[in-house]
């Protein structure tokens, strides 16, 4: 049951959520501005796993970090792939509809922060130290 607690379960499940609420689509913009969003989204998590990748440290949440990625989208961001998995939620919820489902946004953040990100500041901070703290103090945790 453990794979069942890895943010892109999360992420599907509120995409879930938001796909059988009743409501309608809000409208061309809407859409356009909702497949903007999503699009985005993908794009950040695909360059922050690259980024990853390229410094040979994991992926998966929970696993022992071998490099502090401060780089490409790190730069931006703390927590790119987290960034980009609300990205797309936020742009299906434009995009499919109802608009008032943008509020799945809020637990999902809440859930990634509490269960994933700050358990991962900690790893980060232990193993990497001042390096950690220095760039924590210039990239936000989301954007």
């Amino acid at each position: 049951m453990r794979w069942l607690d890895l943010p892109p379960i999360w992420t599907a499940g509120h995409l879930l959520v938001l796909w059988v609420l009743p409501g309608g689509a809000g409208g061309r913009m809407w859409n356009v501005l909702g497949i903007a969003l999503i699009s985005v989204g993908v794009v950040l998590m695909v360059w922050a796993v690259t980024a990853m990748l390229a410094r040979r440290t994991p992926v998966m949440p929970g696993q022992a970090p071998e490099a502090l990625v401060s780089s490409g989208p790190f730069v931006l961001s703390r927590n790119p792939i987290y960034l980009g998995d609300v990205l797309v939620l936020a742009g299906a919820a434009l995009w499919m509809g109802p608009l008032w489902g943008i509020v799945l946004v809020i637990p999902l953040m809440a859930v990634l922060t509490i269960r994933f990100i700050r358990p991962e500041e900690a790893r980060l901070r232990e193993r990497f130290g001042g390096e950690y703290d220095a760039w924590a103090q210039r990239t936000r945790r989301w954007i």
